[in-house]
């Protein structure tokens, strides 16, 4: 059956290209998700009219991202953590302790976008990839630090 897709899907293809796939695939999977139409002379027409808007939108959309991608790339966040005695972290520093990080300097990032394969454990600094849109992908440095405890009194 050859549909056009709606939306970007994974190993498929992209908005508004024509795509052959199996009957039960687009049935069960594509169609009941709004995720693509069946491949008609007057859905086409509609999907490429909707395709021109989209587009200029996206463009916008990437423009966007990639100033703040730039903007990223100058940032540094540096986050201090209480260690052992051998230099191991007592927790770790999670997407969510970046995000948060980087919300104090300004930066308003979901902290889903943050591709951390998983937590930080050591002391030292890292670089980090931050998916900003679907083509743009900034790279944060980001800096663990022990935790200057103050002396007991």
């Amino acid at each position: 059956m050859e549909v056009i897709l709606r939306d970007h899907v994974e190993n498929l293809g992209r908005r508004g290209d024509v795509v052959k796939v199996a009957d039960g695939y687009a049935r069960n999977y594509l169609l009941p998700r709004k995720l693509a139409l069946p491949a008609t002379e007057a859905n086409r027409k509609v999907v490429e009219r909707q395709r021109k808007i989209v587009d200029a939108h996206e463009a916008a959309e990437k423009a966007g991202a990639e100033t703040l991608a730039a903007r990223m790339a100058q940032a540094e966040c540096v986050l201090a953590r209480r260690v052992g005695e051998h230099e191991t972290l007592y927790g770790s520093v999670t997407s969510a302790d970046i995000a948060e990080a980087l919300a104090a300097k300004g930066f308003e990032i979901d902290k889903r976008k943050i591709q951390l394969d998983e937590p930080l454990k050591q002391i030292g600094e890292f670089t980090v990839p931050i998916k900003l849109h679907r083509e743009v992908v900034a790279q944060l440095r980001v800096k663990v630090t022990p935790l200057a405890e103050a002396p007991p009194q």
